[in-house]
C-alpha cells in the first residue's frame, strides 16, 4: 500500500484559491498511490484565526469540490486535510474530509481537542464529539488532527474501533517540533499502529511551521521524515505488519483499563 503525504507550504502571499488549485495539482501528481494526505487547515493556515470565518465552508464547499475532483482524477483515497467548516448550526468546526477514489465524500471528522488555551481555535471553533474510522481495502484508518496527538485516550478509542493506522494532519509550530516527532512515535508504539502525520511548511500569521511530516511503523520505526520546506513523502506500507506486531508482542492484550 503506497501513501503520499503532501507537506504544502502555507504562504500568506498566496491566495486561498491559488493554493486550492495548487493542492489539487499536487494530489493529481500522486496517481499510483493508494492514499494521499494533506495537512490541517492548509487553505488558511492553522494560526490565521482571522481568516476562519471569512473562509469557512459547508461540506460541499469549494475545497470539497476541488478535492473531490482531484481524488477522482488521481484514483486515490484522499484525506484532504482539514478546512474551517461552517456547520448547519452556524458553528465553526475544524473538519477533516476524506474522499474515495470515485470522488465521493466518504467520511468527515470534526477535531475534538481544540488548541489555544481559551483563545484562538479553542474559542472560535466548536469541538467534535465522535471518533471516526475509515475502512480502506488494506487498512482501517483512525482520524485525528494536530493537537489531538497529545491525548492518548483518543487513540486507544480508535484502536478499539478497529484502527490499524492513524492519519494526523497538522499545522504544528516549529518551536514545538521535538514534541511532534516524539508524540507521533509514541502513538505508534503504544497502539502498535502506523502513524501518518502530515504537517505544513512555511510561516503564516507570524508562526513558523515545523514541517517534518513523518511516517512511523507499528514498532515505532520512522519510515520517512520530511524536512522543513514543501515536500511530498511517498512511503510503501505493509498492512500485514500491524497484525504481525500485535501478535508477536501482544501488549494490547494486557490492557487493564
Amino acid at each position: 500500500m503506497r501513501a503520499s503525504l503532501i507537506q504544502i507550504d502555507v504562504d500568506p502571499g498566496e491566495s486561498v484559491n491559488s493554493r486550492r488549485e495548487r493542492a489539487g495539482s499536487l494530489v493529481r501528481e500522486q496517481r499510483g498511490s493508494d492514499l494521499v494526505v494533506l495537512p490541517e487547515l492548509w487553505t488558511t493556515g492553522a494560526f490565521a484565526y482571522e481568516l476562519f470565518g471569512d473562509e469557512a465552508e459547508k461540506l460541499d464547499g469549494p475545497t470539497a469540490r476541488a478535492m473531490s475532483e482531484a481524488a477522482r482524477d488521481a484514483g486515490v483515497w484522499l484525506h484532504a486535510g482539514s478546512v474551517p467548516e461552517r456547520g448547519e448550526d452556524g458553528v465553526l468546526y475544524n473538519t477533516s474530509l476524506v474522499f474515495s477514489p470515485d470522488g465521493a465524500l466518504a467520511h468527515s471528522y470534526r477535531k475534538i481537542h481544540r488548541f489555544g488555551f481559551d483563545k484562538g481555535e479553542a474559542v472560535l471553533m466548536g469541538a467534535g464529539d465522535r471518533l471516526v474510522t475509515v475502512p480502506l481495502p488494506e487498512l482501517t484508518l483512525g482520524l485525528a488532527t494536530c493537537y489531538d496527538l497529545r491525548f492518548p485516550e483518543l487513540f486507544r478509542g480508535l484502536v478499539d474501533a478497529g484502527a490499524q493506522a492513524f492519519v494526523i494532519p497538522a499545522g504544528w509550530p516549529e518551536r514545538r517540533r521535538a514534541h511532534w516527532t516524539l508524540l507521533a512515535r509514541a502513538r505508534a508504539v503504544e497502539n502498535q499502529a502506523y502513524v501518518l502525520a502530515c504537517g505544513t511548511a512555511g510561516t503564516h500569521a507570524g508562526v513558523e511551521q515545523a514541517g517534518r511530516s513523518v511516517v512511523v511503523d507499528p514498532w515505532g520505526e520512522v519510515l520517512a521524515e520530511a524536512g522543513a520546506g514543501e515536500e511530498v513523502l511517498v512511503v510503501d506500507l505493509a498492512p500485514g505488519k500491524v497484525a504481525e506486531t500485535r501478535a508477536t508482542f501482544p501488549a494490547l492484550r494486557d490492557r487493564v483499563l
